[in-house]
């Protein structure tokens, strides 16, 4: 059971946060779209306010109680509050992302990816960050979406993680260059703003709370990612943490590269 101290904070911060959503959903109603959706069946009905206040709700709570997993109608928020720590740590500000994922019936269904040094070598008068989220259905915001030079193969993959196995999945793909950075909300932004074509980390150690965001915006644009196998990810509250057979994503063309693994790497990685 949690401490009294802890379930009053959250009770307090629930009563706030509520407040707002019902500012949402008057705001909803006076806009006149509704977006009504049939979940189940007849009478089983979800509208744009059930979603946005949901939407509202667990993010301001995780951001106040990031250790906390919170649950409603199998609703799971994936929190990583410093995605690209070792890069942090060495001073390449611009791989590092704050990642919230919002997941329900273990799809991964909306994210936010902030940047908190966005524009960081700008100069000392910058505006420093951005928050870049996306809402499946809706769309995703916060950036200009690009794709990468057709024709060209650029491949984004770890900076500080590299193996033999990362390496020789790599090179079978056959890439005109290839971008080593930090973060895996980075790496998707690679992807979504044209600088690379697809994402590919073939080892574990990439987490549910890395991906989840990333996944909510990249599926939002159009995009794709899976493990190296083809198999998509599930973010229910019982899942395993670890995405134990890495990663494959893209923005387009995502069946050239799944084609290109070669099975020495995927007999390698347990889905």
């Amino acid at each position: 059971m949690a401490s009294p101290a802890l379930l009053m904070r959250v009770v307090a911060s629930a009563y706030s946060v509520a407040e707002k959503a019902a500012a949402i959903v008057r705001n909803v109603m006076a806009a006149g779209d509704l977006g009504i959706v049939e979940k189940t069946g007849a009478n089983d009905l979800q509208t744009k306010a059930d979603r946005l206040v949901q939407m509202s709700i667990c993010a301001s709570l995780a951001r106040k109680f990031p250790k906390v997993t919170i649950i409603g109608e199998e609703l799971v928020i994936w929190v990583d509050p410093l995605d690209g720590t070792k890069e942090y740590t060495e001073g390449l500000l611009d791989h590092v992302t704050v990642l919230i994922g919002i997941a329900y019936g273990g799809k991964a269904i909306a994210g936010v990816i902030n940047q908190p040094y966005y524009n960081y070598e700008a100069g000392a008068d910058a505006v420093l960050g951005r928050t870049i989220w996306g809402v499946l259905g809706i769309g995703a915001f916060g950036f200009q979406l690009t794709e990468a030079p057709a024709g060209k193969h650029i491949i984004v993959t770890t900076r500080s993680h590299s193996s033999t196995l990362v390496n020789d999945c790599i090179s079978a793909l056959n890439p005109d260059s290839v971008i080593r950075v930090g973060g895996a909300g980075n790496k998707i932004i690679q992807l979504i703003e044209g600088k690379a074509s697809a994402y590919v980390f073939a080892s574990p150690g990439c987490k549910k709370w890395d991906t989840c965001a990333p996944e909510a915006i990249l599926h939002a644009v159009g995009g794709k990612i899976t493990d190296i196998h083809g198999n998509s990810f599930q973010y229910n509250k019982e899942v395993k943490h670890m995405n134990s057979a890495g990663v494959l994503a893209t923005l387009r063309n995502y069946d050239y590269y799944a084609s290109r693994i070669p099975n020495t790497v995927k007999q390698s990685l347990v889905a």
